[in-house]
């Protein structure tokens, strides 16, 4: 999926608790699945005619107007069309949820790069002992080299010392 402009993220902050008390009442009654129901409310708000659908006009106008939420018009077709499983040009509700969970997989995986950013001080890429010692110093945690080696020793999948960000994906898994 093309890094739209956190999308997913601009529904939450609009839509959360402090902005809006509840949403307007949608038309239509709607079969959802109850696995993710918090996403529900969202789809029936963005679904102004009620079809059970949302078109990239109902998304852009949704976003422009109600929300106070900045996305092109060409944006919002090019996300309806990219997300749209049945090529009619509209997002079902399992092709907004496929939508939502690529970008939550998207925010976990810049999570994981920002948590290894921190504990990979040195720009080569890996974790190794030294760069674990300061980044736990700086969490107020006192370890020795040696402590840290043995701390990697224990995620070294390939037994290089040091921890690759796949092996930190791993770790974190």
């Amino acid at each position: 999926m093309k890094n739209f402009p956190s999308f997913i993220a601009k529904i939450r902050a609009a839509l959360s608790p402090k902005k809006h008390k509840t949403l307007p009442p949608h038309p239509k009654s709607l079969c959802f699945s109850p696995a993710r129901p918090q996403f529900e409310q969202v789809f029936r708000y963005l679904d102004k005619d009620g079809d059970g659908k949302i078109s990239a006009s109902e998304l852009w106008r949704s976003m422009e107007s109600s929300l106070g939420e900045q996305l092109l018009q060409a944006e919002a077709i090019e996300l309806v069309a990219s997300s749209d499983s049945d090529g009619d040009g509209k997002l079902g509700f399992a092709d907004f949820l496929r939508l939502v969970q690529a970008e939550e997989e998207e925010d976990k995986g810049r999570s994981l790069r920002d948590a290894f950013a921190a504990y990979e001080r040195e720009g080569k890429g890996f974790i190794t002992a030294r760069s674990l010692r300061r980044a736990l110093r700086r969490l107020g945690e006192e370890r020795t080299v040696e402590d840290c080696k043995c701390m990697i020793k224990s995620f070294d999948l390939d037994e290089d010392g040091r921890i690759s960000f796949q092996e930190f994906e791993v770790m974190m898994l």
